[in-house]
């Protein structure tokens, strides 16, 4: 229906609203390059400067955030190796705490054997002590015995020394070889 109404008013005299109008297209002309000098000179150069400062703020940003990635990495890079360092050395100190205990033990071993082996050779010594003066004291009672049952025997007295000694001499050698006969 309007276009119509547009023919209907052009019909009555009235201008046509879709002519072309060579004042109103030269004032637009105008007023498009007053507000396209406005845009260049005052507008788009704050917009560039706005988003050149924010552009190097952003890259700086970014190599600061690598620099100080960088600095982490070599930082963690060091206490990684610190930490490896102190576990060798860790595995090594336990180490030479079970080679010490080891040689504790065995010295300590060696310490209670050699002990062991005084105390035993002590005992055998006193055994021995006591076996040797058992039979010292039982040789010189089987010889007053002997020599007294010889005398009884033979009918004579055996009061003299050298003779007592040999007939006792002879009693326990004829004794030991009856004992090693019977064996």
């Amino acid at each position: 229906m309007k276009p119509l109404v547009v023919l209907a008013a052009a019909a009555e005299g009235e201008p046509n609203p879709l002519a072309f109008h060579l004042t109103e297209f030269l004032l637009a002309l105008v007023v498009f390059g007053i507000l396209y000098f406005l845009m260049k000179t005052k507008v788009v150069p704050n917009f560039e400067k706005t988003f050149s400062e924010r552009t190097a703020a952003i890259e700086g940003g970014l190599q600061a955030a690598e620099s100080k990635q960088a600095e982490v990495d070599a930082k963690m890079a060091a206490l990684e190796k610190q930490l490896g360092d102190a576990r060798h050395e860790a595995a090594r100190i336990r180490e030479e705490a079970r080679e010490q205990g080891a040689a504790i033990v065995a010295e300590l071993r060696a310490q209670g054997q050699a002990e062991q082996a005084r105390i035993i050779e002590a005992g055998k010594a006193q055994i021995s002590a006591e076996r040797q003066q058992a039979a010292t004291s039982l040789k010189a009672e089987v010889g007053s015995l002997a020599t007294s049952l010889a005398g009884k025997i033979v009918g004579e007295s055996l009061d003299d020394d050298a003779r007592s000694s040999r007939v006792v001499d002879r009693f326990l050698a004829d004794l030991e070889a009856h004992q090693q006969g019977a064996n």
